[in-house]
């Protein structure tokens, strides 16, 4: 056990690392916290139920990333797109989540929705920072799964920046069963970034470039690259090798879209005490 002293030197050297971060986080909006580096935007959290671009009210929704920037400010996600409202940046979700007999849709947001629990980290230091939330799954008032999430953002460089993602879902009850998209074996759910409007698309994944739509195609990484606004940028998924499934199937769309597919055409089942956990890396280029 910490003595008063020891704990408040604890403290002091807490807020002094702090203090030469270049990283800060800060309110950007009602429902939604920015991390900048040196004043630059990195990415936006939001926390709170969003609703824009003309989507319908049964699209509203939180718990994912919007904007995000690579390191010279070009923005690389879209939210509320008019050919998929349910689109959400960089977002996690399943289109098939059975619990208590009957299925529900995170995805579309049918049935099943991510609220806001608490923070769990709010950490800036020299070499990084961390945003740790808990977030749950709720069927009506019932919440049927716990949600961690950990974000590590490291330092820029000039022309890349790397984010970690940690995920961790647990039933809180009994158990709920995930599973990808089965119709045309397209298999998606999972960890997925849709693109902000662009030209010049080019996706490119382990095999070479890619230049058709893929379902399921296995690859340790895919990247897509183009022109936004002018700006050659573009985004790269790597999959932890410790991920269930190692590696994936994907889901690879030109139109501006790239998900890492798991359990894809398989089952996979929460259980309370067993959460799954899945680990990516994601750079961000110019």
């Amino acid at each position: 056990m910490r003595t008063a002293p020891a704990a408040a030197f604890a403290l002091f050297l807490a807020a002094a690392a702090s203090a030469r971060s270049p990283f800060a986080f800060r309110e950007a909006a009602p429902g939604s916290i920015e991390l900048t580096e040196s004043g630059k935007p990195v990415y936006v959290y939001n926390y709170g139920m969003m609703l824009g671009g003309g989507a319908p009210e049964d699209r509203r929704r939180c718990c994912y990333i919007h904007p995000v920037f690579a390191p010279d400010g070009t923005v690389l996600t879209d939210d509320f797109p008019s050919d998929h409202y349910h689109h959400r940046g960089i977002f996690w979700a399943w289109p098939i989540v059975r619990a208590g007999g009957e299925s529900h849709d995170l995805w579309t947001i049918r049935g099943v929705r991510q609220r806001f629990v608490r923070w769990t980290s709010r950490k800036t230091e020299p070499s990084r920072a961390v945003l740790g939330i808990e977030n749950g799954w709720f069927v009506g008032g019932r919440k049927i799964v716990k949600e961690r999430v950990e974000i590590e953002a490291l330092p820029a460089s000039p022309h890349c920046r790397e984010l970690r993602f940690a995920l961790s879902f647990e039933a809180t009850g009994a158990p709920v069963e995930l599973e990808g998209e089965p119709a045309e074996s397209k298999g998606y759910g999972g960890l997925c970034v849709r693109f902000a409007p662009r030209e010049q698309t080019a996706i490119t994944t382990s095999a070479g470039r890619e230049a058709r739509d893929f379902n399921m195609a296995q690859h340790p990484w895919a990247q897509l690259e183009a022109e936004f606004r002018g700006r050659r940028a573009g985004l790269r998924i790597d999959i932890d090798p410790n991920n269930p499934g190692f590696p994936n199937g994907w889901c690879l769309r030109h139109y501006g879209f790239l998900g890492v597919n798991y359990p894809g055409l398989g089952k996979h089942q929460l259980e309370p005490g067993r959460p799954l956990v899945l680990r990516y890396t994601v750079t961000l280029f110019n």
